[in-house]
């Protein structure tokens, strides 16, 4: 028996309490069924992939990462109707045109394929992915070309080499990365191509500022998958999404299709994880488990981690889904099934908006991101070039 949004689990459905109609406002040009396809263009609606999203309180405003139009969008209030325009734009001239680093070059409100993006103390931290840097306003932007106050992983804000154009990685430079999170005055950066999080025990206050710590790696110059071998419980292979679920450490794992969680927050460099979501042991990498069809403890590349709550909500990026884990003792095993699944039918259904058809209210398609602010669950649902806005009841 199909559960009405898409919400199965066994017992205590409730506990995600997504609206049962579906998300409340869809934001980005919805596709009308005698459409075939719609212009990608940007426009103050028009959104191109859009990897990451943050409603700074249950009010707004709210950022996005427009990531293929390489820019933000901003929001004065949070939207409360489809397809509302945004108020403010960074990254790009204008709402209309598009290019990374705006055609030029790198500045201190340009992007190359911005993604993770999260409040940062009083201020916004955004991941500028392909500019191989964090770019930090110390206050919220409220209003259109806002420049970035400080960068991480270059010396300057016209520089964008990775790895500041060394072939190993150290404590100041980056490559890709594509996660940021702050919590209770840590910073936090999933810096992908290095394979590696990156931890500040304090927020910086220097351009190009070392980071303290390093997971994912035995030292702050290496940068192998996996540290050059099989997975284990230390190693990654390409980290995305970073949160805290009540005091522990949680990293999405895609390119070894798990989700990694530490008990606590790591005090030492490559401190291995106490357990994992989306596979059975340590040493497993394996899509849905080396099957086609997911079920309810497998993952396929989850780019994306939230936390509503007591419930950690995870992008099932290529099963085009969410899944929610609620905390309990038996998340010291792994490979723990998950109790709901959000934008599937049940947990063993896969395939974008669920038929491979038009986008529904309800549906997913390669969802990136999700993060809960107040009764807002915001989903960057990356493959249909929108970003939901699904209330809570």
């Amino acid at each position: 028996m199909d559960i009405p949004n898409s919400i199965n689990a066994a017992s205590n459905s409730h506990v995600l309490n997504l609206s049962s109609q579906g998300t409340e406002v869809v934001l980005g040009n919805i596709i009308a069924p005698e459409i075939l396809a719609i212009p990608i263009a940007p426009s103050p609606i028009n959104m191109f992939g859009p990897r990451g999203a943050c409603l700074l309180s249950p009010t707004g405003p709210l950022w996005v990462s427009d990531t293929g139009h390489h820019r933000l969008l901003g929001w004065r209030n949070l939207p409360t109707a489809d397809s509302q325009p945004a108020d403010w734009v960074i990254g790009q001239p204008d709402f209309y045109h598009e290019g990374q680093n705006a055609k030029g070059t790198p500045g201190k409100a340009s992007f190359s394929v911005p993604t993770g993006i999260c409040a940062c103390g009083a201020g916004l931290a955004v991941a500028d992915a392909w500019n191989h840097r964090v770019l930090i306003w110390h206050n919220v932007p409220v209003d259109s070309h806002v420049p970035a106050d400080l960068v991480l992983g270059q010396v300057n804000f016209t520089d964008n080499e990775p790895n500041r154009g060394s072939q190993e990685a150290d404590a100041n430079t980056m490559h890709w990365p594509y996660g940021v999170f702050y919590h209770q005055g840590q910073l936090f950066i999933a810096d992908t191509g290095n394979r590696r999080v990156l931890i500040w025990q304090q927020l910086p206050t220097e351009n190009g500022q070392s980071a303290d710590l390093v997971l994912g790696q035995p030292n702050m110059t290496s940068r192998n998958e996996n540290g050059g071998g099989s997975a284990t419980a230390a190693s990654m292979r390409w980290c995305h999404d970073i949160a805290v679920w009540g005091d522990d450490l949680v990293v999405a794992d895609a390119g070894n299709n798990r989700v990694m969680i530490w008990e606590g927050i790591p005090i030492e460099n490559n401190t291995p994880c106490a357990v994992v979501l989306g596979q059975k042991s340590f040493d497993c990498v394996e899509m849905n488990q080396g099957v086609y069809f997911p079920h309810a403890s497998s993952l396929s590349m989850p780019y994306g981690v939230g936390v509503a709550d007591d419930l950690l909500v995870v992008a099932d990026t290529a099963n085009s889904r969410l899944l929610g884990w609620r905390r309990r003792e038996l998340l010291l095993l792994n490979g723990v099934a998950a109790d709901v699944v959000v934008g599937q039918r049940d947990f063993t259904s896969k395939g974008e908006n669920r038929d491979f058809g038009l986008p529904k209210r309800d549906s997913l398609n390669w969802c990136y991101g999700v993060q809960v602010c107040g009764g807002t669950a915001v989903i960057a649902d990356s493959g249909n070039n929108r970003v939901l806005l699904w209330g809570m009841r």
